[in-house]
């Protein structure tokens, strides 16, 4: 497989359509599930998502065969989509952290929930925790990488990793309690 995808690369750089589709094909369901837990609605999503795409295959060449191809291509979907974002909102609040005492990161109990019903919370999460959420949870990036790249620090990382769970965790018994009652 590994060397089917190795062929597809380097004729997508040639600009070869089949190859093309066969790339867009293979990593579309990844890519566009990504996509939908970093926007906040199906058109956003698509939009980015044909936008990640573009710029992908016009950055086609640069992949080095070096690592996964598909950590390649997330980290430029990935950046499309913090790009989009900042855009969106330029003045998007990151809730700074100003005391030294930040409360440890609490794990979700494991709850059973509907995978659509979880993608739907997550994507109604302000932006910046939504941001952070997906790019610890999701992407499993350390804070001190989340913060560099979100140009926050990892204290405000910290911070709206640790709101975002609590939002998630209300959201999530709400609707348990519902059930139950």
């Amino acid at each position: 497989m590994k060397e089917n995808i190795d062929l597809y690369i380097k004729k997508c750089v040639e600009n070869d359509r089949e190859a093309q589709l066969k790339i867009y094909q293979l990593f579309s369901p990844v890519l566009y599930g990504l996509c939908l837990k970093y926007m906040r609605n199906e058109d956003d999503a698509k939009d980015v998502f044909q936008e990640a795409f573009v710029i992908a295959f016009q950055k086609m060449e640069q992949y080095k065969f070096e690592g996964s191809f598909e950590g390649w291509i997330k980290r430029i979907f990935i950046n499309k989509l913090l790009e989009t974002l900042k855009k969106r909102k330029k003045d998007v609040l990151f809730l700074d952290v100003f005391d030294t005492d930040i409360i440890e990161e609490e794990e979700l109990e494991l709850v059973a929930i509907d995978q659509e019903k979880l993608l739907e919370y997550i994507q109604e999460l302000p932006d910046q925790y939504r941001m952070v959420f997906n790019l610890f949870v999701l992407e499993k990036m350390k804070h001190k990488e989340i913060a560099k790249l979100l140009q926050i620090s990892e204290g405000t990382s910290k911070s709206n990793l640790n709101r975002a769970k609590s939002i998630l965790k209300k959201r999530i018994l709400v609707v348990l309690n519902c059930k139950i009652a």
